[in-house]
């Protein structure tokens, strides 16, 4: 599978993008990033609309030869009951995250979920109401150097 390196630059660009498209979509009440990769993107979102902020932690839990079991690890500020809330990651790839943190927020009351993500894969059983690109490219995004120390380090930075 080919990667593609998303600089800081790249980000930024893509986030406009994304913050233009839910601009002429319907405001949500509340803007939820899943953290690590919705943060960001989140964070630029909320400001831009003015809407609060808040993040939800997930983890998946696999045994061997078991699929993944997700849990929510929150302590969510945001009452978002009776609220249009949106969620925001930074790729729709498989699509389990986002029914996940949809399903949990609905049980939290919401009113309407609405998703956000730079990236979808083709494969994602989710399309989100907004999105900038689908690819089927391996992402790889400047914050996450750590797992990708091979890399070109400058190749992320601009």
């Amino acid at each position: 599978m080919e990667k593609r390196l998303i600089s800081w630059r790249d980000l930024g660009l893509l986030t406009k993008a994304l913050v233009d498209k839910v601009k002429k979509g319907e405001r949500p009440d509340v803007v939820v990033g899943i953290a690590r990769g919705g943060l960001i993107p989140a964070m630029v979102i909320a400001d831009r609309l003015r809407a609060p902020l808040d993040i939800i932690n997930i983890k998946s839990y696999r045994a061997l030869g078991v699929k993944g079991v997700l849990k929510v690890y929150d302590v969510m500020y945001e009452d978002v009951a009776d609220k249009k809330v949106l969620i925001v990651d930074d790729v729709a790839d498989t699509g389990e995250t986002f029914l996940f943190v949809s399903e949990h927020m609905m049980k939290k009351g919401a009113k309407s979920v609405m998703l956000a993500s730079i990236f979808l894969k083709p494969w994602s059983r989710v399309r989100p109401n907004y999105f900038v690109e689908e690819t089927d490219e391996w992402i790889v995004f400047p914050w996450e150097l750590g797992e990708f120390e091979m890399l070109d380090r400058e190749e992320l930075l601009f």
